[in-house]
């Protein structure tokens, strides 16, 4: 098992000193999947829920999660980040909130791209919840990561 950097030598929590580490440049890409039930789906894909334009929404609210990682990451160092793109595409079950990350940074950017996702896929919940309550977000995943020590890592 790998180290748990994230632990000190006794098991507490602490930030990782990332400061003798050199840049690189990195970038990540997540997804986060809300199932909802088909008039939902036609809702929010054909522009005709009474909130306003739910893709918008989601792609702004994937870009602001991405950028407050550290506020509500704990251990997540705060970076200048270079990039975020952020997409809603449809799926056979609902919709796929899928957020890009990039940065010349000393540490990754995984937890960023992971936050915008969920966060894209909790205000789409919001925009659609008066008509589907029972929408589902999951699962919330990292797809791949560029850069730094450990390389690159695909799903």
């Amino acid at each position: 098992m790998a180290e748990l950097t994230h632990l000190d030598d006794e098991g507490r929590a602490r930030m990782v000193d990332v400061g003798a580490k050199a840049e690189t440049d990195r970038a990540a890409v997540a997804e986060a999947h809300v199932t909802m039930s088909p008039a939902a789906r036609r809702a929010v894909f054909g522009g005709a829920l009474p909130k306003g334009d739910a893709l918008a929404v989601a792609r702004i609210a994937a870009i602001q999660g991405a950028k407050q990682t550290p506020n509500l990451v704990p251990l997540c160092h705060p970076i200048g980040i270079d990039a975020i793109s952020a997409d809603v595409e449809p799926t056979e079950a609902g919709a796929r909130v899928v957020v890009t990350v990039a940065v010349t940074a000393k540490t990754g950017i995984e937890m960023e791209a992971m936050t915008g996702a969920a966060i894209g896929a909790v205000a789409l919940y919001d925009m659609i919840k008066a008509i589907d309550r029972g929408a589902v977000i999951g699962p919330v995943q990292l797809l791949s990561k560029r850069g730094g020590k450990s390389g690159d890592w695909a799903r």
